[in-house]
């Protein structure tokens, strides 16, 4: 003969087995509770965002780097040099510059191997960058050293026996350098925007690496949109940095500028 459970037992099971009701929600502390902020893998997009400046800027400073010494070099060489070198490097400045640089982009960066790793296909993208950006550099730096290279000073170097290489490295750059310094400022946004327009197109980096035009091209999608609207926030970040490095190129220009009053 079966006993029968006292009712009070019974009615104790059902409490434990019911879910947490609102007011218990409620009385959690403030700490406990946070806003997750994912896409549609559940990845965290703002711990995304801090983790791709890394390589989104790295690939400005990098570019940078690539375009300032070939610009330095093929503009001081056309520039102090004259004749025959002056005539072949404006000459490739002037191919250079009448290519399309966004179908131009596309073709090299397209180039690259499908199966090369993340890293490798980082600095290609980089180095490819650096090499089409040059040409503005050196015609700056040519002009320039068409006008320096008729200074006394460098005459008198020249005259002492000073090689060129050492008239151009202590007489020529360093009155150039302000204007160096603040031409890669500003070439510094061109390089970043470059990069997120090739990774957006899936030509530049891939995925598992994370910048800020890896994480645009999930936002290709309309659908993924609707459902996740902030897989656009990355816009956000590059916005603010293109403008920062603007606005400090503006100002390292006129603040350095050696004909200002």
């Amino acid at each position: 003969m079966h006993c029968l459970e006292e009712p009070s037992r019974i009615l104790g099971r059902q409490r434990a087995l019911r879910p947490p009701d609102a007011e218990t929600i409620v009385a959690l502390p403030r700490n406990d509770v946070k806003m997750n902020v994912s896409d549609r893998l559940g990845r965290d997009v703002f711990s995304r965002i801090l983790y791709g400046a890394q390589l989104s800027l790295t690939v400005g400073i990098i570019g940078i780097s690539v375009s300032f010494t070939l610009g330095i070099f093929f503009g001081a060489m056309a520039g102090y040099f004259g004749g025959r070198t002056d005539w072949t490097i404006n000459r490739a400045i002037e191919i250079l510059r009448s290519l399309p640089e966004l179908p131009l982009w596309l073709a090299l960066s397209a180039a690259v191997p499908s199966n090369w790793g993340p890293v490798a296909v980082f600095f290609i993208i980089s180095i490819i960058l650096g090499i089409l950006d040059w040409p503005g550099l050196a015609r700056a730096v040519r002009a320039k050293f068409l006008s320096l290279r008729e200074e006394e000073y460098v005459r008198a170097a020249e005259m002492m026996g000073a090689k060129p290489s050492r008239v151009i490295r202590r007489h020529l750059l360093p009155n150039f350098m302000s204007h160096l310094i603040a031409s890669a400022t500003l070439s510094i946004p061109a390089m970043i925007l470059g990069e997120t327009a090739l990774s957006f197109l899936g030509l530049g980096l891939r995925a598992p690496a994370v910048s800020w035009g890896v994480m645009l091209n999930d936002a290709q999608n309309l659908a993924s949109i609707e459902i996740y609207p902030w897989t656009a926030i990355p816009m956000l970040p590059i916005i603010v940095v293109v403008l920062a490095f603007n606005f400090l190129g503006d100002g390292l220009r006129a603040s350095l500028d050696p004909y200002r009053s």
